[in-house]
């Protein structure tokens, strides 16, 4: 189980990687494992200014769909159109070339409310 020290995390097992106001997004390793094969991801809120906790797509695996949420207030300014072809890009690299968006962030002081590495390793019993 990969948990990188750099990231930040949340409740719903997503990672957020910051560079200044812009955070990209995607699912933990420990979140692609429970979900199990990836087939597809949809993200068509490219360009909306979204709320923390509000939905900004689906990704659905072989056994279940699940929402995905914003981590952090903003506007979603890309989504990895990567994720189209291959959503097993989710499965084989979470970290990498499986992230999901980029957002412009609204309010930078929500990056308080992320979890570091080990509050989230404690979250999935790590």
């Amino acid at each position: 189980m990969n948990f990188p020290e750099n990231l930040k995390y949340t409740k719903d097992h997503e990672w957020v990687s910051l560079d200044g106001d812009i955070a990209t997004v995607g699912v933990t390793d420990f979140a692609q494992g429970e979900l199990g094969d990836i087939v597809f991801v949809e993200i068509e809120t490219e360009g909306e200014s979204l709320d923390k906790d509000e939905v900004f797509g689906t990704i659905e695996a072989v056994k279940t769909v699940s929402d995905l949420f914003m981590p952090l207030s903003g506007e979603i300014t890309e989504v990895n159109e990567g994720l189209e072809d291959a959503p097993e890009s989710v499965n084989d690299s979470p970290y990498d070339n499986g992230w999901m968006v980029k957002i412009k962030l609204s309010n930078v002081a929500e990056v308080d409310d992320l979890m570091d590495a080990a509050a989230y390793k404690e979250l999935t019993g790590h």
